[in-house]
């Protein structure tokens, strides 16, 4: 009975220390991100890393930039540069579809880590968003019926125009000063779609988008001579992600100077048209 009685004195004393070694451990991870937070210290690049994984938001239907195709995969010229970042990162790529009209809240919450997906440069995202350098160049474009009287932009005048909510191309052609009937649609195919149906007159979009749609399917589209204003791509991350998007950018160039990002854009687009420096 003695002896039952110092073991039990024993296993008493033991329980503090226990405790004291529980809560060290528990606290461990929280203490470390408050004093993280506390100092205003980046760990954007070092959560991927941790992680493990990259998610990208994309619109999944913007042929060739990110698109998904007949066997349900994601891919595209925008795919294939993250795919060889990620690698060189040693992380995994995940491809994350997305309401573009939406994208910058999915980003601000956390959903995804960054915006990869032929995002045009603008004051409004440069706002809200860190942007990468611009790594390549497009116009935005009227696409018309190849059967359609219309032969220049101001020819549109009154005439139904359908473009992708939420994108650059609706902001531009808002203010460009052409009096249109706007039909504004979630993706770029849908207002393809409703040209090829007769439902709108043009479809204002991104040219690169509209070369490759009018190459690939062979449907009779023409696009018109005179375009409104040229304008660049680039990657759209968290507003304090500094770590996270000076990474992606220090290996884009890598890959530009290596020649990678060459043979990326070669096999998308027939040469190389990227602009990264």
């Amino acid at each position: 009975m003695k002896k039952n009685f110092i073991k039990m004195i024993a296993a008493m004393a033991l329980v503090p220390a226990l405790l004291a070694g529980c809560t060290a451990a528990d606290t461990t991870d929280d203490t470390t991100s408050d004093t993280a937070a506390a100092t205003g210290e980046d760990q954007s690049l070092q959560k991927v890393l941790d992680s493990g994984k990259l998610v990208l938001g994309l619109d999944a239907t913007f042929k060739p930039m990110g698109y998904t195709d007949e066997n349900d995969n994601i891919i595209g010229f925008d795919i294939d540069l993250a795919e060889e970042v990620c690698k060189r990162m040693g992380v995994e790529l995940v491809k994350q579809p997305i309401d573009w009209d939406t994208k910058e809240k999915d980003l601000e919450v956390g959903k995804i880590d960054c915006i990869w997906n032929g995002m045009s440069v603008s004051p409004s995202r440069a706002e809200v968003m860190n942007l990468s350098e611009p790594y390549m160049k497009n116009d935005m474009i009227f696409v018309v019926a190849g059967d359609s009287a219309v032969q220049a932009q101001t020819e549109l005048e009154g005439k139904n125009v359908a473009v992708q909510s939420g994108s650059t191309a609706q902001e531009i052609l808002s203010n460009s000063g052409i009096t249109v009937n706007e039909t504004a649609l979630a993706t770029n195919v849908d207002c393809l779609q409703q040209l090829e149906l007769g439902l709108v007159d043009a479809v204002f979009m991104d040219s690169v988008v509209a070369n490759f749609e009018i190459t690939e399917t062979g449907k009779n589209f023409r696009i018109l001579p005179d375009g409104l204003e040229p304008e660049e791509y680039a990657i759209g991350f968290r507003k304090n992600d500094q770590a996270l998007r000076d990474e992606v950018q220090k290996i884009l160039s890598e890959m530009k100077a290596d020649g990678t990002m060459g043979e990326i854009s070669t096999k998308w687009f027939g040469s190389d048209i990227t602009i990264v420096e």
